[in-house]
Order: C-alpha cells, then structure tokens, then sequence
C-alpha cells in the first residue's frame, strides 16, 4: 500500500490543510504501519496561480515545516519536491496526449471558469492541471490518496486516464483509490464557503492570536438573542469548533445551544480558546525547524522520487516506442 498527498505552496498552510490532508496522514500511518506514505511539495502546480519565485521558495518550505510540526515523522514519511523530479514533466505531456478536450472541459474549474465567463483567462496550465494532478499520483504506483469530498474528481481523472492507457498499451498503471473523511470534507469558515485559498477565507498557522480573534468576530451568525435555543447545525461557530473537541466536549456544547443563555459572543469566545489551544504547540514546533534542514530533507530525498519515477518513465516510454 502506497500513500500520496500534497499541498499546493501558494500561501500559507492553513487549518483546512491540515484536516484533509496532515491529519489523516498522520492517523493512517498508524492504521497501516507498513504502508509506503509519500508527501510531496506541488510547486509545478504553484505556478498555475503564483509567480512569485521567491515566494514559491518561502512556501515550500514552510509547507514542509508544518507538516513536521504537525507530527510527519521525516523517518516514516517520505518527502519530497515535485520539482526536482523531471518525469512529472515528461509523464504529463504522453498523457496530454492521450486525453481529449472535452475529457478536460469536465473539471470543476474550467466549468466554474465558463459560468463566470473567465474560460478565456485561465491558463493553459491551469486547464491541464489535472493531467499533471494524475501524474502525480500515477508515477509512484500510489494505492491511495486522501482527498476532500470536493476533490474526489482529480482521483477520478487519474484513474480514467491510467485506464485509458492500460487500455492501449497493457497493464502500466494502479489504478488508484481516494480516502474521504466525509465528517471534514468541508471545513466552513467565516463566509459560510469552504476554508479555501480560492475565496481568501482562511485561517493559517502563521496567523496572530489577534488576528485568529478577529477572523472569529467576523463569523456571521443568526439574530436570536441570548435566552433563545439555537440549532447547533446551521451554526457555523459550532461547525468550526466541533472540529477541536473531544466527543464529550461536543456533546456538551451541543447541549448549550439547545439550551437557554448561551450568546454567541460566549460561543466565539470557546472557539478561539480551542483554535489556540490548537495551534500553539504546532506554532512552537514550527519555529524550531530550520529552513536548512527542509532544504537537505528534499535534496536527500530526491535520489530515491527520481529513481521511482524514472523507472516508471521508462516503461511508458517503451511501450509507445519512445525507447527503441
């Protein structure tokens, strides 16, 4: 069994990152001991949306540390730059093409992009991003990828084109299988959308305690006053905060919004309690992970990415008669 996850380094890391992605990272490296569990830093994907170079350098190297924070033991995960690895390139353009323009016109973006009437000003890399999404994946014979609900369609993609060319030219490819944690498929946050880089809407792990108490006051809640029961469901104060709690303190907070007497202000109070409490030992353990550590962590690591990878070039290659 194979693992893979990312995370695209164009702004700071933030909660939602870690629910869909370093969390259930770090639990299923319990569940499966023997699994291969692979992490890597997307850059090529970055520039779909991001050109500051610099930039790109700064995140990527951030990304890394949080995930160590976040308790990505370097000795159990193995982590590496998509960048440094040159068959994600090589990969992408065989199976661009294979794939035809009305298999790309699917993606939710590019749809997203027409009903908004932007198509004409994304970027090619951006229409094709879900080929290298699905090289990504199948270089590394990957078994299993987790995901949010809303991101089930890249596995998707990976596994229709994989399939497509076992189809024409014999068995290369695993077919992959995506893991949803359908209890945080959605993180919400202060607008009522998704926790997304896309809307602006997020809360970093590099954020302020000051700036994490004014995100908080700025959720929009419902105008019943204090002494009214409210549902704890359609509130996103609590939907935020359950993702903190023990199923007892869950269990207890749900009782008080059934209840008389609990303001709002009271419930945005415990939420910021619990997103501190959460975040200081991760903020503390960021601080004392060096960038030149991360720097020799992925050049350590991309020996062994770039072996893989190439290996699995070469086979394609062979097989379309690239390699004679």
């Amino acid at each position: 069994m194979r693992i893979l996850t990312w995370i695209k380094p164009t702004w700071d890391i933030h909660i939602w990152n870690y629910f869909w992605a370093l969390e259930p990272l770090v639990r299923l490296s319990h569940t499966y001991p023997k699994a291969d569990i692979f992490s890597f830093v997307p850059n090529m994907h970055a520039l779909t949306s991001f050109h500051d170079p610099i930039g790109i350098k700064k995140n990527t190297i951030n990304w890394v540390k949080i995930a160590l924070a976040c308790g990505v033991d370097p000795e159990r995960y193995f982590i590496y730059s998509q960048s440094d690895i040159a068959a994600h390139a090589q990969l992408t353009r065989v199976l661009s093409c294979l794939t035809h323009m009305w298999f790309m016109e699917r993606m939710h973006v590019y749809k997203d992009a027409i009903a908004k009437g932007t198509q004409h000003d994304i970027s090619v890399g951006t229409f094709t991003y879900p080929i290298l999404m699905a090289v990504d994946i199948l270089l590394y014979d990957t078994t299993h990828v987790p995901v949010g609900q809303d991101q089930k369609q890249h596995i998707e993609y990976a596994r229709d084109i994989a399939q497509k060319f076992n189809n024409m030219y014999g068995e290369t490819f695993v077919l992959p299988e995506a893991i949803v944690q359908e209890d945080v498929a959605v993180v919400p946050w202060i607008d009522g959308r998704k926790m997304s880089k896309s809307y602006n809407n997020v809360l970093s792990f590099v954020d302020t305690e000051k700036t994490i108490l004014k995100k908080i006051k700025q959720i929009p809640t419902e105008t019943k006053t204090v002494e009214e029961p409210k549902d704890p469901d359609v509130c996103n104060v609590y939907n935020i905060t359950k993702l903190f709690l023990t199923p007892t303190e869950d269990e207890a907070l749900r009782r008080k919004y059934q209840a008389w007497w609990l303001s709002y202000k009271v419930a945005k109070e415990y939420l910021f309690e619990k997103i501190i409490d959460f975040m200081k030992p991760i903020q503390a353990k960021f601080e004392t992970i060096s960038d030149e550590y991360v720097i020799e962590l992925l050049k350590k690591n991309a020996p062994r990415a770039w072996a893989i990878a190439e290996q699995k070039v070469q086979d394609v290659y062979k097989k379309i008669w690239f390699t004679l």
